[in-house]
């Protein structure tokens, strides 16, 4: 279970991570006038869905981190 979600995580941070690469590039191409996505995405809304994305990341890593220290018996 434990590398099904570091799995999860690094490929989640991953998606995360493109998509906020998509949304810089998107709006750089937009101050030049042109577009990459054709406007069928707003580089705001890309944005706000990595931040969402990252934000299921450090749930699960948190999560991680609890039940290693519940198991150690500390928590």
């Amino acid at each position: 279970m434990k590398t099904l979600t570091s799995l999860i995580c690094r490929g989640l941070f991953l998606v995360a991570f493109v998509l906020a690469g998509l949304a810089a590039w998107e709006k750089l191409a937009n101050l030049g006038g042109y577009t990459v996505l054709r406007d069928s995405v707003a580089a705001g809304r890309l944005l706000e869905v990595a931040a969402i994305t990252l934000l299921f990341v450090i749930a699960l890593i948190l999560r991680e981190i609890h039940h290693e220290l519940r198991s150690k018996g500390t928590a």
